[in-house]
C-alpha cells in the first residue's frame, strides 16, 4: 500500500482488531474502529486525532451498524478497506453461558458481517483499489445446525462471505478470506501448521499480505484467545 488510505476495522476493542488499528495508524492511514470500551483505543484517539474515528461496536445489532455506516459516510464519504474481524468476541453479551458461547460467537459474527457489508459496499465502491479482508477463527468458522453437510451460507459465516465475492468483484472490490483450513472445503493442498501467533504478529503479517489482494489465506493459531480474548464473566 502506498499513500494514506481509509479503513474500517471491526471488533477493535482488544486483541487482533486493536493491533490492526494501531498498525494502520502507525503507517499513516485513517481508521474507523468499531469497538466497545477500550482504554488503549481511547489513548490512540487522543494521539491520532481525527485520523481515528470511533464507531459503535455492537454491529450485530442493526442500530449500531446503521450509525457506524452513517458516521463513516459523513466523515469520509468513501472507504478503501474493510477489515472484518469476523472472529471477534466483542458481540458476546456478558454472562453468556459456556453452552451457548460458541453458537453465539458464530451467529453474532455472521450478523455483524451481513450488516457491515450492507453499509461498506457502497462506500468501498467509491474508494481507491477497495478491498475487504475477513478474518475468522476456528470457532467463528465452524458450521451450525448441520455440521455433516457441505458448508452453506445459511449456516456457515465463512461460506456466506465467500458467496458475496461475485457481487463485490462486480463493484471492483477485492475479497480476502482468512480462515483455518477446512477439511470439507480446503483452499490449498499445503499443510498449515498452527503457530503461536500473538495479536501483534498476526496483525503485522495480515497487513503485509493485504496489498497482494489474495483471495484466500490460511491462518492456524495455537491459542485463539491471544487474538480474540473472551469477555470476562
Amino acid at each position: 500500500m502506498s499513500g494514506s488510505r481509509s479503513f474500517w476495522v471491526t471488533g477493535a476493542t482488544n486483541g487482533l482488531g486493536l493491533a490492526m488499528v494501531r498498525d494502520l495508524l502507525t503507517k499513516g492511514h485513517r481508521v474507523a474502529a468499531s469497538a466497545g470500551a477500550s482504554e488503549e483505543l481511547d489513548r490512540l484517539c487522543m494521539h491520532h486525532g481525527d485520523r481515528l474515528l470511533r464507531l459503535p461496536g455492537q454491529l450485530q445489532q442493526q442500530p449500531d451498524a446503521d450509525e457506524a455506516g452513517r458516521m463513516i459516510d459523513h466523515a469520509w464519504g468513501s472507504l478503501d478497506g474493510l477489515i472484518l474481524n469476523a472472529a471477534t468476541c466483542d458481540y458476546l453479551l456478558p454472562g453468556t453461558s459456556d453452552s451457548e458461547l460458541f453458537e453465539q460467537l458464530i451467529i453474532t459474527n455472521l450478523q455483524a458481517a451481513q450488516h457491515c457489508l450492507e453499509y461498506a459496499t457502497p462506500l468501498l465502491a467509491k474508494g481507491d483499489m477497495p478491498q475487504i479482508m475477513a478474518v475468522f477463527s476456528r470457532y467463528s468458522a465452524a458450521q451450525l445446525y448441520a455440521p455433516t453437510q457441505f458448508p452453506a451460507g445459511w449456516n456457515n459465516a465463512v461460506q456466506w462471505v465467500r458467496e458475496q465475492r461475485p457481487s463485490l468483484l462486480a463493484n471492483g472490490i477485492a475479497l480476502t478470506v482468512v480462515a483455518p483450513q477446512s477439511l470439507k472445503n480446503p483452499v490449498t493442498a499445503a499443510s498449515a501448521v498452527p503457530e503461536d501467533w500473538t495479536a501483534d504478529t498476526a496483525a503485522l503479517e495480515l497487513l503485509t499480505r493485504l496489498r497482494a489482494r489474495e483471495p484466500e489465506l490460511v491462518l492456524e493459531t495455537l491459542n485463539p484467545s491471544n487474538l480474540w480474548p473472551l469477555p470476562q464473566h
